[in-house]
């Protein structure tokens, strides 16, 4: 998260700001920026919100507000207020192509997470045992939702909380604690935020009916065989579902074996290597890939050295290898 707690003994008061709630910002909403950019020392920029929500490709738990107050190389780490004078981020991050681009971590991202750093040194992120994807207008209509939100349950882990609370492939998340999942990132942000061990209530869409589950979030990284093969996908940059009858038809696939890859990270392993959105992965070091479970245990075993794919695009098979 870019984020740090530092501890500061000192001699008497010290003037402090007030942390506002990033939740009611608003976009339009005027906001100042306070940085050191460039070493010019202190330096002060207004502008507004231009955005809420965005993603950047810097993690499965970032959502920044954008905003074109001038942040500048010097301005990371200095406060986002708004017109009350209310510290709603922090400054962090830039679109180095453009102007008036750039990005704050929520405040309210930040609160959720002071309380691990000061106990623990480290953030307990939440764990549902989900593998997740987007619902896309196509999958949308085939599960009869009104609208292409929410997070569709591609694979549940054995075992894991959400199982346990009884979430089936198929499913998909609308709602946790409360909050609407718009896009399918949402769940697992929200999951991430929130203390192990805590109940919570999700909102699922199953068979044209909603319903309302209660799960109890386990720790991400405690059952390290998943956990570790998922971060080995992710440092490859690329995310894979098992292949549903849904997914097989959206992708006109005809057989269900082996694993989607259904994203691509820019500048990724994955997409240096050639790996597109659409392939589909059968054989892993030549071992052969029925669905995620056997990708995921298989990369678990190949955790060092080059990873050998044999994919399937269309009507040709292509070998494709990704080094460690």
């Amino acid at each position: 998260m870019d984020v740090a707690l530092l501890k500061i003994d000192a001699k008497g008061t010290m003037p402090v700001v007030q942390l506002g709630d990033s939740d009611v910002l608003q976009v339009g909403e005027w906001v100042v920026a306070i940085g050191n950019p460039f070493g010019l020392e202190h330096t002060v920029t207004a502008g507004i919100v231009s955005a809420k929500w965005r993603t950047i490709g810097q993690g499965p738990y970032n959502s920044f507000i954008q905003t074109d107050a001038s942040i500048n190389p010097g301005n990371s780490g200095g406060p986002l207020f708004n017109i009350k004078g209310d510290v709603v981020g922090i400054n962090t991050a830039i679109v180095a192509e453009g102007q008036g681009i750039g990005f704050a971590i929520p405040i309210n991202m930040v609160k959720d997470v002071l309380e691990d750093l000061k106990t623990e040194g480290k953030i307990k992120r939440g764990w549902l045992g989900l593998m997740i994807q987007r619902v896309t207008p196509g999958l949308a209509e085939s599960f009869g939702l009104k609208e292409n939100k929410g997070a569709l349950v591609a694979e549940v882990v054995g075992g894991g909380p959400a199982d346990k609370a009884g979430v089936k492939r198929g499913d998909v998340i609308i709602s946790f604690k409360g909050k609407e999942i718009r896009e399918y990132t949402d769940l697992s942000r929200y999951a991430g935020l929130t203390r192990p061990g805590t109940n919570v209530i999700m909102e699922l869409f199953r068979d044209g009916k909603k319903m309302e589950i209660s799960v109890k979030l386990g720790e991400f990284g405690v059952n390290g065989g998943v956990a570790m093969a998922e971060r080995e996908e992710k440092a490859m940059g690329m995310t894979v579902q098992d292949i549903t009858e849904e997914l097989a038809r959206a992708f006109d696939l005809g057989k269900t074996e082996g694993v989607l890859v259904t994203d691509v990270a820019p500048d990724s392993p994955a997409e240096k290597a050639g790996i597109q959105r659409g392939d589909v992965i059968i054989e892993v070091n030549r071992k052969k890939i029925v669905n995620a479970r056997d990708f995921r245990k298989s990369l678990k075993s190949s955790s060092k050295g080059t990873v050998l794919f044999l994919i399937r695009r269309g009507e040709n098979l292509l070998y494709v290898a990704i080094g460690n």
